[in-house]
């Protein structure tokens, strides 16, 4: 039976400890929490003011009255690009913490 203080690898090393940074940041992207990162917070914002204003130019042309239908593009658009934009991110985060990088 190992001691519990050694190593359960040979190359398993001191540097492979998270910090508590980097532990929140694994539960915040994996179980729930708040995301403090701002690089992240601004491109969702951004993919999101993006979608809205496409949304409602296209709702403005495809409906007959177009202040209704800019309305309704603008809604369209801001939940698809609150759920695109946060899926990506997701994806994104996952595929870093596969790798090792939990910055």
């Amino acid at each position: 039976m190992t001691d519990a203080a050694e190593p359960i690898f040979e190359d398993e090393e001191a540097s492979d400890v998270l910090t508590d940074k980097q532990t929140y940041n694994v539960v915040s992207d994996t179980v729930t929490g708040v995301n403090f990162r701002v690089k992240d917070n601004v491109v969702q914002a951004i993919s999101i003011f993006v979608c809205l204003v496409l949304g409602a130019i296209i709702g403005a042309f495809v409906v007959e009255e177009w202040i209704p239908g800019a309305l309704v593009g603008a809604f369209i658009g801001l939940v698809a690009g609150l759920l695109g934009s946060g899926i990506v991110l997701m994806i994104y985060r996952f595929v870093m913490h596969i790798r090792g990088h939990h910055d």
